[in-house]
């Protein structure tokens, strides 16, 4: 289906509530539609040791978080490689600069985070149906949210609602093929034979955190964490609520609210 301009989307959901499976559904019913993860940015850079790359390996080394600005960092030039942002007042940052130095990078990284007033002005972004994203791990929180508005305009956020007690029952029934990752479970998606892999025959096994208190706790925290999340892309006219207690629930009427606001035209 095609899509009448460009798609910015989150989706926020508690932890299991199925955020990738609805984002391999889009992509695949919107081919123009593409993912961004952070994490996948990140480690990215980690490997092809960038500088931006090494800094962030060394703060994961000692136990730190990656810094906002870092992340911000990657996503702005992500976003500017594909062509769909543009940042015509500062100098350009590149990661993959090898004569970039820590200071010179630190000190370009921060000047993303000065008052919006300021810095709004500073991308243009594109509103071609070809830069439409599904941004994965980014924001979590309202200030981060804050930060990436200065950067690109989110035009949907889709909160994913599904009660916990269906969440925790589907963890409880999930089995893993470690070596591949492949995932079942024994309600809606069980293995051909129990407890072994569809394509080895190997034996399945559990996860060490799929334990009801476990993610009862992980559930409570993600609700204290994400409300004011929320709140924020309320205000801004971008929030949609679906509820569901599965993927094949949520994904119609996901499919029906993105092609409403997206003027998403085709088979």
């Amino acid at each position: 289906m095609v899509l009448a301009r460009a798609a910015r989307i989150i989706l926020v959901g508690a932890p299991g509530v199925g955020k990738g499976t609805q984002t391999e559904r889009l992509m695949k019913r919107f081919p123009l539609l593409s993912s961004i993860s952070s994490g996948d940015l990140l480690r990215k850079n980690v490997r092809e040791r960038t500088p931006l790359g090494i800094q962030a390996e060394a703060k994961m080394k000692t136990g730190e978080l990656v810094p906002d600005a870092m992340i911000l960092r990657l996503i702005i030039n992500e976003l500017t490689t594909r062509g769909w942002i543009q940042d015509n007042t500062l100098r350009p940052y590149s990661v993959y600069s090898s004569s970039t130095g820590v200071d010179d990078a630190d000190t370009t990284v921060d000047s993303v985070l000065i008052p919006s007033q300021f810095r709004a002005k500073k991308y243009q972004h594109s509103e071609s149906p070809s830069a439409s994203f599904v941004l994965d791990g980014f924001p979590r929180t309202a200030a981060q949210a804050v930060q990436l508005d200065a950067i690109v305009p989110i035009n949907l956020v889709v909160s994913i609602q599904t009660p916990p007690e269906v969440i925790i029952e589907r963890i409880c029934n999930r089995w893993v093929h470690e070596p591949s990752g492949r995932v079942y479970n024994t309600t809606f998606n069980p293995p051909k034979v129990e407890g072994k892999d569809d394509a080895t025959g190997e034996p399945l096994t559990r996860r060490a955190d799929d334990d009801p208190e476990v993610w009862k706790a992980r559930l409570k925290r993600f609700k204290e964490t994400n409300e004011s999340l929320l709140e924020h892309y309320d205000k801004l006219g971008v929030l949609w609520t679906v509820n569901g207690n599965s993927s094949d629930e949520i994904s119609p009427q996901l499919f029906k609210e993105f092609g409403r606001r997206f003027g998403a035209v085709g088979n």
